[in-house]
């Protein structure tokens, strides 16, 4: 390079802090700015809280919805069910192997209507230990069987989901005095 397009490292006069143009910052302006943020905040929080309402009105909504169709599968598993024995009750041919047999087909009915909602019976075998969780003991009797332990049944017992619905109704065998 030359001398004459060489640019001396000086500073440049026009960039001298004593030129350079200072943007004062004032009072007012500066309220100015923290009004504006804070408008804006506030309309955020407003933005937020709408939000969270929102939520909370779907979230119910859907809960709602949830108790109010909630044994729908069930009920459409029992139309057949209903279906079935009201051909029973219809049936004057006095044929009792055809109304065993009608009879059988509705248990079965209902017996798929209990698997497809996982409906099960609750395990009451003679001898076994009772479970006050899901048994319930009707009676006691004098038998040759360890005292707590189930001699027959009453009426079964059902649990959906392993919650129990309904304990078995059991009789148990009595301590012997």
């Amino acid at each position: 390079m030359t001398e004459q397009t060489q640019i001396p490292e000086t500073e440049n006069p026009e960039t001298t802090p004593e030129t350079e143009v200072v943007e004062e910052v004032t009072i007012e302006s500066l309220q100015e700015r923290i009004a504006e943020l804070e408008g804006m905040l506030k309309d955020e929080q407003l933005r937020g809280l709408a939000n969270e309402q929102n939520l909370r009105r779907r979230h119910q909504e859907e809960i709602q919805a949830a108790h109010k169709f909630a044994a729908q599968r069930f009920a459409a598993e029992m139309l057949t069910v209903k279906d079935y024995l009201e051909m029973a009750l219809l049936d004057q041919s006095g044929n009792f192997d055809a109304m065993k047999m009608g009879v059988s087909m509705t248990l079965n009915e209902l017996q798929k209507a209990f698997d497809a909602t996982q409906i099960q019976e609750i395990a009451s075998e003679k001898g076994s230990k009772l479970d006050p969780h899901r048994h319930q003991a009707m009676h006691e009797v004098e038998a040759e069987q360890e005292a707590g332990t189930i001699v027959g049944v009453l009426k079964k017992g059902y649990t959906m989901h392993d919650r129990v619905l309904r304990p078995a109704m059991v009789t148990v065998a009595k301590a012997t005095e």
